[in-house]
Parts: C-alpha cells; structure tokens; sequence
C-alpha cells in the first residue's frame, strides 16, 4: 500500500511538471501555427452571443454584449489531447507491454514447473514399478 501512495505522489509531481511542458508548447508551437492562419493567440478566439459586442482596445476586455471564448476552451483542449498522447504513449503503453512480458514469462515458468513435478511423478511410478516386479509381483502398482 504504500509503494502505490508514493508512485501516485511521484506521479502528481510529474503530471504537474509536465503540465508547463505542454502549457509552453501550446503557446510557443501551437498558436503560432494557428497565428500564421489568423490570430497569435488562440485565446483571442470567440464569438460574440448577444450584440453589440466591445472591447477596449487597451486591456483587451469585453465592455459590452456577451462573448463566448472558444478560443481559450480549444486551446485547453488541445492541451489535454497533448498531455493524453504522451502519457499514454511514453508510460501507458510501455508498461502494459512491460507486464504482459512478464506475465508470459510467469506462465512459461510455471509451465516448466509443472512439467517439471510430472516427470518426476512418472519416474517415481517407475521406480514403485520396478521396486514392486522384483519383489516377486506381491504388491498392487495402481
């Protein structure tokens, strides 16, 4: 129990780390290629629900109407979708195939085993075989 208390506090530590990896890469790849098709920022994409929509042009607030920024929610998203790729490609999908190695080596090896305690039964039924045809057939080998 308490092996798996630290690795999901390892874990947090690390998701939280590569938050800002993700967070940065959003921001410094993403929205310039999204940039390069219309605004820098994917966060400056909304629409406007209620018209007349303003802004100042200073702070970049919403002054009048009702906006709905589905540009800061993509961006989320897609932030998410990175994160999801990469953990589970770089930690998910490597330690499942890490455990069914060792579950098929597992099995092989009690395989061995198994055959293994056969043998050893069979040549002890030999031995009682033999034991009993020389004392002249007086006992029952089943």
């Amino acid at each position: 129990m308490r092996g798996n208390v630290i690795d999901l506090a390892v874990a947090v530590v690390i998701g939280a780390a590569f938050t800002n990896i993700v967070n940065s890469i959003v921001k410094g790849v993403i929205n310039p290629l999204v940039g390069a098709f219309g605004t820098q920022d994917l966060e400056k994409y909304s629409s406007c629900l209620k018209a007349p929509c303003g802004t100042d042009p200073a702070t970049g607030e919403a002054t009048e109407g009702i906006r709905i920024m589905w540009g800061s929610v993509l961006s989320a998203t897609l932030s998410f979708l990175i994160t999801a790729a990469v953990v589970y490609f770089l930690m998910v999908l490597p330690m499942a195939k890490y455990l069914a190695r060792r579950a098929a080596m597992q099995a092989a090896k009690e395989g061995v085993q198994e055959t293994l305690e056969v043998t050893e039964l069979e040549v002890l039924k030999e031995i009682r075989d033999t034991l009993v045809a020389q004392r002249g057939g007086s006992g029952n080998p089943a």
